[in-house]
């Protein structure tokens, strides 16, 4: 079954008083010919009226403010998901001789998945994964990508709390560790690296058990389900997703919630707030297979995007969670 409920809850506690919140959630589905997203409902505490709309790369951000003071802050999202069976896997590929002669046009129609990033520089480290995967590839792009991310699975220890929401490659890199935020970094700077225009998804990894009926109730969590990976523009055809953290196919357990050049362009949360209190987060995310009795379950929708407004900068403190 691979219709799935969603619920991501992300609070924020204060040490003292606050107010003047102003907050983006990039937590909505995509919704298109992969996946749909059937219903989705975002509420706040303390109550706020919101608007929403698309950013520069189509994902849908929800804006809203607190003025008033207030000590905690908690974001609910829930969602109801279907994701649809994947094409098969690209049988032809064009050659990475290919790919040289098309580096420049590349590079002038994608320049933001193919440029260096704050979280994503081009380091020379990256070299001897590029030259490996290259020599495995057959001369191939898709084989080229494919062991690019076989070799980050296998070099790279999963370990969560190994680096932070802040961390670029080079800290991942030190140390031969990380966590999917990392590993989806480490496969685009290899891939733009070698020419190819390549983007960061941000989304859900629903655990096996909870893809299944018969463990319906069953729910992850503390924000295990919270996942990230990549795609990879393959010339002459289409986005390809690969997933270094699993090392296997991207599936019908992967639910998309938003595109970016990196992390820093997809966070869930940020935003800012009035006061000298400090803040602790917490995050609780809940999968499972959305059935009920009759088949059905739906939610009511946030409001339509609107023109996109204005968020008025205060230096406060951003808040953002890392993806494990």
């Amino acid at each position: 079954m691979n219709r799935y409920r969603l619920m991501h809850v992300t609070e924020f506690a204060y040490d003292g008083p606050v107010s003047e919140s102003y907050n983006e959630v990039r937590m909505r589905p995509i919704h298109d010919e992969r996946q749909s997203c059937l219903s989705f409902r975002i509420t706040t505490t303390p109550q706020a009226n919101g608007t929403t709309y698309l950013d520069a790369f189509g994902n849908s951000v929800y804006q809203f403010n607190v003025l008033r003071e207030h000590r905690r802050l908690t974001i609910e999202a829930e969602s109801i998901v279907l994701t649809h069976d994947l094409p098969e896997a690209l049988a032809e590929s064009p050659s990475l001789a290919e790919l040289d002669s098309l580096k420049e046009n590349l590079q002038e129609e994608h320049f933001e998945f193919v440029a260096p990033t704050e979280y994503v520089p081009h380091l020379p480290e990256l070299g001897e994964f590029i030259e490996v995967a290259e020599e495995m590839s057959s001369g191939k792009v898709i084989g080229f990508v494919q062991n690019l991310s076989d070799l980050i699975h296998k070099r790279f220890q999963y370990v969560p709390g190994a680096t932070h929401v802040h961390s670029s490659i080079k800290d991942s890199l030190s140390i031969s560790a990380g966590v999917c935020q990392d590993f989806a970094h480490l496969l685009l700077g290899a891939a733009r690296m070698r020419g190819l225009p390549a983007r960061y998804v941000s989304g859900y990894l629903v655990p096996t058990g909870a893809a299944t009926p018969e463990s319906k109730q069953e729910e992850v969590i503390g924000g295990q389900a919270s996942h990230a990976w990549a795609e990879v523009l393959i010339p002459g055809r289409d986005w390809m997703a690969f997933d270094p953290t699993l090392g296997g196919p991207v599936g019908l357990r992967h639910v998309r919630i938003a595109y970016g050049r990196d992390y820093g362009d997809v966070a869930p949360v940020r935003g800012v707030y009035k006061g000298h209190a400090g803040q602790r987060l917490s995050v609780d995310v809940r999968v499972r297979p959305a059935l009920d009795d009759e088949g059905r379950e739906q939610l009511a929708k946030t409001t339509a995007a609107p023109p996109t407004p204005t968020i008025i900068e205060r230096p406060q403190q951003p808040a953002q969670q890392q993806q494990q």
